[in-house]
């Protein structure tokens, strides 16, 4: 990639954002084929796969986890309660908190799930070092992103 101070900095093909754009939706797109047969989208994957390390969470510590606003999350819940993965509840111990946990057959499409990361792996024809590299930068692109939101739009560009 060429610096953009040599170049154009407005440069299309040079924006991290449009890399990370057309890489994520690429990515998902990998996905897909796999996912469909177990009824799921890649956001409801994101979920259960949180579910499937963490149950029971509460839909605000799943939020929090996924990086998903709670309005966005809500819909997602619902459709797998519909589709009898989940069982959103009232916990007990504070009856404003709604806890999310995993039926029976939510538990056991884990088993059809572990198939998954080696099948992208074998589709992205990457070998797993250099996806691991990856997982390890955008994780500090992430934590970047979120340092620069944080700070706010006038120390962001200071």
């Amino acid at each position: 990639m060429t610096d953009p101070i040599d170049g154009d900095p407005l440069a299309l093909e040079q924006q991290v954002c449009f890399a990370l754009s057309v890489a994520a939706r690429g990515v998902v797109a990998v996905y897909r084929p796999l996912l469909e047969p177990m009824g799921l989208t890649h956001p409801q994957y994101l979920v259960m796969l949180a579910l499937w390390q963490h149950a029971p969470l509460s839909v605000r510590d799943l939020s929090r986890l996924l990086q998903l606003d709670p309005g966005t999350l809500s819909p997602l819940l619902k459709r797998l309660e519909a589709a009898g993965y989940v069982r959103r509840e009232r916990d007990s111990a504070d009856e404003r908190s709604l806890a999310v946990t995993l039926t029976a057959a939510g538990e056991a499409l884990r088993e059809r799930a572990e198939q998954i990361p080696p099948a992208i792996v074998e589709r992205l024809g990457m070998p797993v070092e250099e996806l691991r590299h990856l997982h390890t930068v955008l994780t500090r692109v992430i934590a970047a992103a979120n340092r620069a939101g944080a700070a706010g739009p006038a120390q962001a560009s200071a």
